[in-house]
């Protein structure tokens, strides 16, 4: 039950930042970022943390499809604020389903090792380059806004960075990694990703770069030890 309270009690608070973040202070674009990257960020993906013991629940895919619904209709009913959080909620369940299809660890570290070039090429060259080029009210559906506060405006991140980051989340759960040193710098990936994009003036960076080093990090030599194991070896728990 607490860890439901804090669950409840966060995404309470970020809902009342939202819907007043554009009647907030207004302060310099660098201290905007610093907000972001070590509030807002943190606190948006500290749902994801708490929410962390349902990786394990039947159902995912269903009620992650359902809260993807949900999303649009809210994006459609102009309530931008619940979209937002249940384009999140959808995310997160179906990265956890993903999850569940990968049989070994070395599945998740190939994983880390090829999104990274996929996302770059996208943004730079790819897809995302057009939607976020020429299609601007496209990429607001299917992103999830950090919203500055002072402003009608808002740092995004793309629905596959947010799947990502519940995916890599929990297999440092359910294999044994290092789970909050994990959480930690996923998130310090994306303030820093915030952060060079304001620094190089660019429309955007790709993220899944600095969410697969977010993973990989931290658990580098545990997932050095599991790949080197022989086949069948027994795993031991991360630290």
């Amino acid at each position: 039950m607490g860890r439901f309270a804090a669950l409840l009690g966060l995404w309470l608070l970020l809902v009342l930042y939202y819907e007043a973040a554009p009647h907030l202070w207004a302060a310099s674009v660098w201290w905007d970022v610093a907000w972001l990257g070590f509030v807002v960020i943190p606190a948006v993906f500290g749902l994801v943390l708490l929410a962390l013991p349902l990786r394990e629940a039947q159902g995912l895919l269903p009620v992650g499809l359902a809260f993807a619904v949900l999303a649009a209709v809210l994006t459609y009913a102009d309530v931008d604020v619940f979209a937002n959080f249940a384009r999140l909620t959808a995310c997160t369940l179906l990265g956890w389903w993903f999850l569940s299809y990968f049989e070994t660890i070395s599945w998740v570290v190939l994983v880390a090792a090829i999104i990274p070039w996929v996302d770059a090429y996208s943004v730079w060259r790819g897809p995302t380059k057009q939607i976020v080029e020429h299609h601007a009210n496209v990429f607001g559906v299917l992103s999830f806004a950090f919203p500055v506060p002072g402003e009608h405006a808002a740092a995004n991140l793309g629905v596959p960075d947010l799947l990502f980051f519940a995916l890599f989340l929990a297999a440092a759960a359910r294999f044994g990694l290092r789970i909050y040193w994990t959480w930690v710098t996923l998130v310090a990936a994306l303030g820093l990703t915030i952060a060079a994009t304001v620094w190089w003036n660019l429309s955007g960076l790709p993220a899944l770069p600095g969410i697969a080093i977010g993973f990989l990090l931290p658990n580098a030599d545990l997932l050095w030890a599991r790949l080197r194991r022989p086949a069948g070896a027994a795993a031991e728990p991360g630290a």
